[in-house]
């Protein structure tokens, strides 16, 4: 089994699962403890429809899921911040209407959109390295963000009064949370697929948050269930055959329902 570590396809999806499990630790911590994992939701299935607009257009789909995550992100965090309306109700509306646009496009388009389904349900062995490079400049930039104002990051997903009374920009820091989720889809979103992806944006993090109170060491111990869970579930699919985005999201599933039992620390 350990050939096919010298095979290119299978570098750059070991490179992508590490990748993933990086954002999907970090960001995963804050989607958990802020308790918007439907926000999460609504970003990444509305990505959908930039993929079917920038497949129409003849163009990169991941830069079409790029500013489609990005603008419903906006318009998420807004919502929730500022708006009137019931915030559950328009992110519904926003996950429904961006499936509903990607799937007019796609059928406009001529031919069968047989790459689509890897946007979909993933498939982790088909990255190009087009796909490494973005995906190592967004993880790269999520990162760095992270570390810059990770104070201010923390203020905001605990205590968000605590946080105005030190006079952070509260709407500020939940709107770049926001765009940092939008970020972590793109690069998510090969490994496992749109319809997968909150679960591996959170399972992680909810299984590490059993363990651990303290948010550092939930991000390092989510980004190690990621690591375990991206490469069992590739190790696991080439071997016996199956889909790779099940696989990851079962073992991570499978950690998730053991922290359960666990003692509670």
């Amino acid at each position: 089994m350990l050939e096919i570590l010298s095979y290119g396809f299978f570098q750059n999806a070991l490179i992508v699962a590490v990748l993933a499990s990086i954002v999907c630790g970090i960001i995963g911590t804050f989607v958990v403890i802020k308790r918007i994992v439907f926000m999460s939701g609504g970003i990444s299935h509305s990505s959908f429809g930039g993929l079917g607009l920038a497949y129409y257009l003849g163009l990169e789909p991941l830069l079409g899921a790029f500013a489609a995550s990005v603008l419903s992100a906006l318009a998420i965090g807004t919502v929730a911040e500022k708006g009137h309306e019931r915030s559950d109700t328009v992110i519904g509306a926003i996950w429904s209407i961006g499936m509903a646009i990607g799937i007019i496009f796609i059928y406009m388009t001529p031919g069968y959109a047989s790459d689509l389904f890897s946007y979909l349900f993933g498939n982790i062995l088909l990255v190009s390295s087009v796909h490494i490079y973005m995906m190592l400049a967004l993880t790269a930039a999520v990162v760095l963000a992270v570390f810059l104002f990770f104070n201010a990051f923390r203020a905001v997903a605990f205590d968000e009064e605590f946080a105005r009374t030190m006079r952070l920009p509260v709407f500020a820091l939940n709107m770049a949370i926001m765009l940092l989720i939008a970020l972590t889809v793109v690069v998510v979103i090969k490994a496992v697929g749109i319809i997968l992806l909150i679960a591996l944006l959170t399972l992680p993090a909810a299984a590490a948050n059993k363990f651990t109170k303290d948010m550092k060491s939930m991000m390092s111990l989510a980004i190690i269930i990621g690591l375990a869970s991206n490469i069992g579930g590739l190790m696991l699919s080439y071997a016996l055959d199956f889909p790779t985005g099940a696989f990851i999201i079962i073992i991570a599933a499978a950690i998730y329902l053991f922290s359960l039992a666990a003692p509670k620390r």
